[in-house]
């Protein structure tokens, strides 16, 4: 390398490393568990009581409710609440400061039918305590790369309790808390304005050695997730089978891919699929909106614009529920409003502006991520013109098995066209996902285990 290559990678990387914050002080990482929560949220409620403080009394099935275990329907807790009030089009101005951009867009694209049913807000779970341990030390140790696509340091919890950047805090979209294994079946549907219906369903086999408690601090390699994905529906694809592995750094060990073809009998290594690569039935998002964010930071520009309180799709048991059938859920335009239970709730805000000279599908995204989970539970998305194109919507529930507050349903509109996503449907299949099973390794997830699978 010539010395003035050198030297401009240097000064960049120097210019880079200027913008990040240092790791949390022996002060902050205090505050956890006393002047915050646990996990790193503000304890106090709204001045007008419609957002709650924080208790976190219940750690796996509250009292007095029945769980069979991991793959079993969860009962609601608040299934006998009746909602405080409604928003609807005719009132949404008294609320618009608590809303979305893209939410704001739905009352007016569908005026007649979308409506949001407010419930009271609830922050009642908690997670486990090798998870918040986890989290004090990720607190401690954890940093970003120098450019930015990957994290050191971090296990078994989220990155940075503490978000100096908006680097940081995209990356405990990242690291969001997930079972160590999950398997199971779940649906996914496309509901466009004429009424037609396309399904998709996947059969997933998950392994995340970073939430593993077999796999100790020391001894973690950075792997994130190892997956099989079998596609069941439609049927032209069923029998098809994904392998991917994801680590925490995108940029020295991208993401790998293999496909088994029942046609064709061959397991063979495809190109990396990133970035707007469409996703879904028809395509319908893309796979860096999976969950509202997945994979490698590098295309955007990240703002942290601070927090506020919006309505989110909060403790959300009664969209799970098996007594609850596709037919009454999709609705023509929206999901039925009658099964959505919406809260006030405190979000972390990043805004994403694409870098000059990239292309992709969306110009610019704002996410909300929730405090309390640092799960993304909502993201405007914008076209390059600038103009919104569609709202993407994580419901939000706890697991009494896991003990994670974590995503369950998710929900794309497509704010042009009118048609909408729904995935990570459970309510009529009969292999509902059970997690933290174990009996996983990380050889388990290797091109001669999927030749093997497929045989």
């Amino acid at each position: 390398m010539r010395r003035r290559d050198f030297m401009a990678g240097g000064a960049a990387a120097l210019a880079f490393a200027g913008r990040m914050s240092a790791r949390a002080s022996t002060e902050e990482i205090a505050r956890l568990g006393t002047a915050l929560t646990p996990f790193g949220a503000e304890r106090e409620g709204s001045a007008d009581g419609l957002l709650a403080p924080y208790s976190g009394r219940w750690l796996g099935a509250p009292p007095g409710i029945a769980f069979a275990g991991t793959g079993a329907p969860q009962a609601d807790p608040y299934a006998a609440e009746k909602p405080l009030f409604s928003i609807d089009a005719g009132n949404v101005g008294q609320h618009a400061a608590r809303l979305s951009e893209g939410q704001k867009a739905m009352f007016r694209k569908f005026p007649d039918s979308f409506r949001m049913d407010v419930y009271p807000c609830h922050r009642d779970f908690r997670f486990g305590d090798d998870l918040l341990a986890n989290l004090k030390r990720n607190a401690a140790e954890a940093a970003l790369t120098p450019d930015g696509e990957g994290v050191t340091g971090v296990y078994g919890a989220p990155a940075f309790p503490f978000p100096k950047t908006g680097l940081e805090l995209i990356w405990n979209a990242i690291t969001v808390p997930r079972p160590f294994t999950m398997r199971g079946t779940m649906d996914e549907a496309v509901v466009y304005p004429n009424g037609t219906i396309a399904w998709g369903a996947q059969k997933w086999d998950i392994y995340c050695p970073s939430y593993d408690p077999a796999v100790a601090r020391a001894d973690f390699d950075g792997t994130s997730a190892l997956v099989y994905r079998t596609t069941l529906k439609p049927e032209r694809e069923a029998g098809t089978v994904v392998l991917a592995r994801e680590y925490w750094d995108f940029a020295r060990r991208p993401t790998q891919a293999w496909t088994y073809v029942p046609g064709t009998r061959r397991v063979k290594q495809v190109a990396e699929v990133a970035g707007d690569y469409p996703v879904g039935p028809g395509g319908f998002h893309t796979v860096d909106d999976t969950g509202l964010w997945a994979q490698s930071p590098r295309r955007y520009d990240w703002e942290l614009v601070g927090k506020r309180e919006i309505f989110v799709p909060y403790n959300a048991f009664r969209i799970d529920d098996p007594a609850l059938r596709y037919t009454d859920l999709l609705g023509a335009a929206h999901l039925n409003p009658d099964h959505l239970r919406w809260e006030l709730h405190r979000c972390w805000v990043v805004r994403a502006k694409l870098k000059p000279g990239l292309r992709h599908v969306y110009g610019a995204r704002t996410i909300y991520l929730d405090e309390d989970s640092l799960n993304p539970v909502v993201a405007d998305l914008y076209d390059p013109r600038g103009d919104l194109y569609r709202l993407a919507m994580n419901t939000i529930a706890y697991d009494y098995a896991t003990r994670i507050l974590g995503q369950h349903v998710c929900i794309y509109y497509d704010l042009v066209s009118g048609a909408y996503m729904v995935d990570r449907l459970t309510n009529e299949v009969s292999d509902r996902p059970r997690c933290n099973e174990g009996d996983r390794e990380a050889r388990d997830y290797s091109p001669q285990a999927l030749a093997r699978k497929a045989i």
